[in-house]
């Protein structure tokens, strides 16, 4: 058995020398020196003959915004508007605070005061609470276009978060607000009776 192993690997061994001269050599410097077009140049590769190609009809810049200004960047003008840009409904609010979980609520705390232990241990800055003031009268547009274009050492969250998730997120927010600070005297008789009895 280990006589026909070693047989075996020497057969290997020789068909591995016989193929340096077969395969070609490694070249390195493919990866530094790589050919590429400049631009308005003469190419062989299309019909045309220019390098250069018009994009396909209908095609859409990625800066292009489809929404109105107001949905996509928060404002009119330079005015942030003042409320979420799309109906409010439970499927709106269920997004949002997915989303919010998701994306928010490791700096600025499931309750959204800026209590976490990702907070806890961000030395330079502490993330603010979301549910005080001053963020609290901040106009929808301006927590949005944050949402948007971030803040400080927030990060942008324009690529991860659609603008309808980015309203959903505003308008969980402003619910998250109220729960936090209404007292429970202003809240509707059997809303206050249910929060009564899951206090119990």
């Amino acid at each position: 058995m280990n006589a026909a192993r070693s047989s075996l690997a020497l057969v290997w061994v020789l068909a591995l020398s016989g193929c340096q001269d077969v395969l070609p050599d490694i070249d390195l410097e493919r990866m530094i020196d790589q050919p590429r077009g400049r631009a308005f140049a003469a190419s062989a590769y299309f019909d045309d003959g220019r390098l250069m190609q018009s994009p396909p009809v209908d095609t859409v810049a990625r800066s292009h915004a489809l929404e109105a200004e107001e949905d996509a960047d928060g404002r009119v003008g330079r005015d942030y508007v003042s409320r979420v840009r799309m109906p409010i409904d439970r499927g709106l609010l269920l997004r949002g605070r997915t989303r919010f979980e998701i994306y928010c609520a490791a700096c600025h705390g499931l309750d959204g005061r800026g209590i976490s232990l990702v907070a806890e241990n961000m030395l330079l800055r502490k993330p603010p609470s979301l549910i005080d003031e001053p963020v609290r009268s901040f106009a929808a547009g301006r927590v949005y276009s944050a949402i948007t274009h971030g803040y400080g050492l927030m990060p942008a969250y324009q690529r991860d978060l659609s603008v309808h998730d980015r309203w959903s997120v505003v308008a969980y927010l402003h619910v998250l607000q109220r729960s936090q600070s209404s007292p429970i005297a202003a809240l509707p008789a059997h809303v206050r009776q249910a929060a009564f009895e899951v206090l119990r």
